[in-house]
């Protein structure tokens, strides 16, 4: 009986060993890569570049738009801070803690959220996973998880899926700008895209959301999936060398991230290469949120550096041939 103890309390001790280092291991590898900033000190906020770096690659590790995240940031905690002037860990009034501003998330170490902004942001976006799980939350008919526009639920869900969060008023059926969600989103046309682009909009009607708005429980979803009309957009992210991306606005390219040393000036619909991954501003005290593209011209002319605001993903328009008296779309 006492041999059966000691092997089952040397199981646990194991199983745990294994979850803390799993957790230590996911958490480290997105985390690692921002070293070249050096390393956070206790209690203090690191730079706006350093954090710009953590949540964008804690992002792209869960799979999620960095721009999604980032806005959720943004929403939460718009400095982008984990400690107050004093040094300690900022915590609103109802509850949520640091950065990502969490909340009633017992499952989490309540110090550590506090203090180590890594464990806060991992928090933030494992629970923005956990959302976009959900099978009780709509969806777009044949969006994936990179496709921007497919988390206004899952961002609704990380705030709570209350009626002050519904998509329409139910009174006027008009669009509830107040909306957590639609905060979020219009941080992200702001911030992700300055303003260039704007997201595509759900079809919503008042029948689509059931709730009786003079208590607090939580909305019943009518419709959960939708078809989009409005051009919808995935994440700039991920694109590697060799993509061809356009212009979308009248732009400068720079010779260094960041900087203002123009190479060349770029028109609207612009082709460019991209060149490389992606790097931050160069300078510490910059509040951009966006990345910059290592790019050459097409003619292979100039070579510089875009902002990630200024560019999509060029799409192959399909040829038209003729067969008999019909007409056939062919992708090259």
């Amino acid at each position: 009986m006492k041999s059966t103890k000691i092997w089952a309390g040397l199981l646990t001790c194991l199983i745990l060993l294994c979850f803390s280092y799993e957790e230590a291991f996911a958490e480290s590898t997105w985390s690692s890569k921002c070293a070249t900033y050096g390393e956070i000190k206790p209690n203090q906020n690191p730079t706006f570049q350093h954090i710009n770096c953590l949540l964008t690659n804690a992002a792209l590790e869960a799979k999620i738009p960095p721009e999604v995240v980032k806005a959720v940031a943004s929403t939460e905690n718009g400095s982008w801070r984990q400690f107050d002037e004093k040094g300690q860990p900022i915590i609103s009034k109802d509850n949520g803690i640091g950065l990502m501003q969490i909340t009633n998330q017992p499952n989490y170490n309540q110090e550590k959220l506090k203090y180590d902004i890594n464990y806060n942001i991992q928090a933030g976006v494992e629970i923005l996973s956990e959302m976009y799980q959900r099978s009780d939350l709509p969806k777009i008919k044949g969006a994936g998880p990179e496709v921007i526009e497919n988390w206004y639920f899952p961002v609704m869900a990380y705030n709570g899926t209350k009626p002050i969060n519904s998509p329409l008023y139910q009174s006027s059926g008009l669009k509830n700008l107040e909306a957590y969600q639609e905060k979020v989103f219009a941080s992200i046309e702001k911030n992700s895209y300055l303003d260039d682009t704007n997201l595509g909009q759900f079809p919503f009607n008042s029948a689509d959301f059931e709730y009786d708005p003079n208590n607090s429980g939580n909305i019943g979803f009518k419709k959960m999936e939708y078809t989009f009309t409005d051009q919808m957009h995935a994440s700039v992210y991920q694109f590697q060398k060799g993509d061809k991306v356009l212009v979308t606005d009248d732009t400068k390219l720079r010779l260094q991230p960041g900087t203002s040393s123009i190479q060349k000036a770029l028109a609207k619909d612009t082709t460019l290469i991209i060149e490389g991954q992606f790097l931050y501003d160069q300078s510490l005290t910059s509040v951009n949120q966006f990345v910059w593209y290592p790019v050459k011209t097409e003619d292979q002319k100039f070579a510089g550096y875009i902002s990630s605001a200024y560019i999509k993903k060029k799409t192959v328009p399909p040829v038209k041939v003729m067969w008999g008296k019909t007409e056939l779309k062919v992708r090259n």
